[in-house]
């Protein structure tokens, strides 16, 4: 999706915010809202079948009956609001960077999260999502990330570390026995997924087809007992 697109009416900048990595603006056209990062397209309301697909498949592989649930990046909240619909998880976090996004859930966005918002299993840390897996002694049993387009399409550079491989020792010795790493692209990362497969026993990446481009993928990791961690 570009920034201009005809099948849509005139855009509508709702909230403009300017803070310490840049530009966020959330647009609203016709009935759909997009969020913008730095004049780049992040995700919108349109449609949410990858962003529910990521969270689908980390509980379906995860062993615990009472799952905790850790998810990074709010977005547009579709994550969120599945989460929430499964009444089996026990706890849903979610962290995310941008006190903006956060601010424009509650002033704009809702009627999509308001009652995911609300509900008492559901903790929203503002803080960017590196920072939270090293301080955080808090274990789960899946964790989904939305924070980019992918490893090598970042929202902001300093995600990079994320894809590590002390990115991933962190999001390791987060995950408890028999849990789960699920992660959003925006399109297929090869070199990702084999650096996935030297960590975890199993790997999937599993599509959702979009109308035009590449199709968002969906990497879901587990097995993680059955690999070496690496030092770090």
């Amino acid at each position: 999706m570009t920034l201009t697109d005809d099948r849509y009416g005139a855009p509508k900048v709702l909230d403009r915010v300017r803070g310490p990595r840049g530009e966020s603006v959330l647009r609203q056209v016709d009935d759909r809202f997009e969020i913008i990062s730095n004049g780049v397209f992040l995700m919108d309301t349109s449609d949410g079948a990858s962003e529910r697909l990521l969270v689908d498949a980390a509980l379906a592989r995860c062993a615990a009956p009472r799952p905790r649930l850790l998810i990074g990046g709010l977005g547009v909240g579709f994550s969120l609001v599945r989460a929430v619909a499964r009444e089996h998880v026990c706890a849903v976090h979610v962290v995310e960077i941008e006190a903006s996004v956060i601010d424009w859930h509650h002033r704009f966005l809702r009627h999509i999260t308001g009652a995911a918002l609300a509900d008492p299993r559901v903790r929203v840390i503002p803080s960017d999502i590196l920072d939270w897996l090293r301080r955080t002694p808090d274990p789960y049993d899946a964790i989904c990330l939305d924070t980019d387009n992918g490893p090598d399409w970042l929202v902001y550079e300093s995600n990079a570390g994320l894809y590590t491989d002390e990115g991933m020792n962190l999001l390791a010795r987060r995950l408890r026995p028999g849990g789960v790493l699920a992660v959003w692209c925006a399109r297929p990362d090869p070199a990702y997924e084999q650096r996935l497969r030297t960590r975890f026993a199993d790997v999937e990446a599993l599509t959702t087809p979009r109308p035009r481009g590449c199709p968002d993928v969906v990497y879901v990791a587990h097995g993680l007992g059955e690999r070496p961690v690496m030092p770090g």
